[in-house]
């Protein structure tokens, strides 16, 4: 072989790991692309939630004349910028505060928009909880990536890291088969 045929295969060799390279790297795109659908879904569900809970606040006041503090969380969100992973938690509480009073005061069951709001937040449990499972099966694929070889090589050029499930558990080393 003469030295242009070394350059020649040097030179096929490059674009085929470039070509590879972006492969992976448009890979990684797609889940990203993808990822960020899945949180602005679950943040959409949450703000529906939480406008719920929000407006149900001034119902259990009128209906509940000697509480005070009612659902006190959810004032105390309206100012606070949080994750959706936070504030998924933070609603939850609140949502438990919800079913509480309806628990405690009979009356507040009868109230039309009471139990309105509560067929609402009933419906927006089920869809987060299928955001939620849409979300981490795209992080698992995706932390299958940045984990296992050769895709981690472009992981590590391009700083993906992996990232946490919904609901907030890291992923673990052994759920992930190489």
């Amino acid at each position: 072989m003469n030295t242009f045929e070394y350059i020649l295969l040097i030179i096929i060799a490059v674009c085929l790991i470039a070509i590879w390279m972006i492969a992976i790297y448009n890979k990684y795109q797609i889940y990203v692309i993808r990822i960020n659908e899945a949180e602005a879904n679950i943040d959409s569900v949450l703000r529906k939630r939480f406008d719920l809970l929000n407006k149900s606040i001034s119902i259990i006041k009128t209906v509940c004349t000697d509480e005070k503090d009612v659902l006190e969380m959810i004032v105390k969100l309206r100012s606070r910028k949080l994750t959706n992973f936070e504030f998924d938690r933070r609603l939850y509480e609140s949502l438990n505060e919800f079913n509480r009073y309806g628990e405690k005061y009979p009356n507040l069951k009868k109230n039309e928009n009471y139990m309105k709001i509560g067929f609402g937040l009933n419906e927006t449990e089920s869809e987060i909880i299928a955001f939620r499972k849409y979300y981490n099966d795209i992080i698992t694929d995706y932390n299958k990536l940045v984990k296992t070889f050769p895709s981690n090589i472009v992981a590590k050029l391009c700083r993906y890291e992996y990232k946490t499930y919904f609901d907030g558990k890291e992923p673990k080393e052994d759920n992930i088969k190489i």
